[in-house]
């Protein structure tokens, strides 16, 4: 089926649905089209799916919320209306921001995307962040283990991949803000980023605030 029309959602994913893995939430989405009885595009072949393209996987356990996925219609839809459609069909935990049209032959928009910004917030106060920040951003290596399955895979050198690290200005519980590298080439994962920290303490929420997309404004911060 032939898409027409190319529409960019924005939406969040709160605490209620932070648990959901990619591939059911792409599930739901699919499942939320066909109940708010969207014409979406799907695609050829034996066995056609509908064509969503999410910018980035977001993994279990984190929330976020700039999250963003390109649905393809084979008919025109007012924007607004497709906002209007969606927002009464998403399960609890998720929730529309914007919804906004974007041209057909604009390139993927996995391929746009070049960083994600992360709030990492802990339980209490951590007088030593800030000059394990220091270090980590006064290093020229960084050592990690990547591991997948409770085995490690390889070791790799995360610095390249932290693009800016911050402890965020708070009474009480300390949070840091960090934007690291994510773009076809490769990516690092928030867990890689705390082994490097070493705390003693793990954060109590992990959320991804943002992504960054090609040619998008390159501010850092919460």
């Amino acid at each position: 089926m032939t898409a027409v029309q190319r529409l960019r959602v924005s939406f969040s994913r709160g605490e209620a649905a932070k648990y959901v893995s990619h591939l059911d939430l792409a599930r739901l989405w699919e499942r939320a089209l066909r109940r708010a009885r969207l014409p979406v595009a799907y695609s050829a072949g034996f066995t056609p799916h509908a064509r969503l393209a999410f910018a980035a996987p977001l993994a279990v356990g984190i929330t976020a919320s700039a999250e963003l996925v390109d649905v393809y219609l084979s008919e025109l839809v007012p924007p607004a209306r497709a906002l209007a459609a969606l927002a009464e069909q998403l399960p609890p935990g998720l929730a529309i921001g914007d919804v906004a049209e974007v041209d057909l032959v604009e390139p993927a928009l996995q391929a746009g995307v070049r960083a994600a910004d992360y709030v990492l917030t802990f339980a209490e106060d951590l007088p030593e962040l800030a000059a394990v920040v220091a270090n980590i951003l006064a290093s020229e290596e960084v050592p990690v283990e990547r591991r997948r399955e409770g085995k490690v895979v390889k070791i790799f050198d995360l610095r390249p991949f932290v693009l800016a690290l911050a402890v965020l200005p708070a009474e009480g519980p300390a949070r840091l803000a960090a934007r690291l590298r994510l773009d076809t080439a490769g990516g690092a994962r928030p867990d890689e980023l705390l082994a490097a920290l070493g705390l003693p303490e793990k954060p109590v929420r992990v959320h991804r605030a943002g992504l960054v997309l090609a040619k998008a404004r390159e501010e850092f911060g919460p």
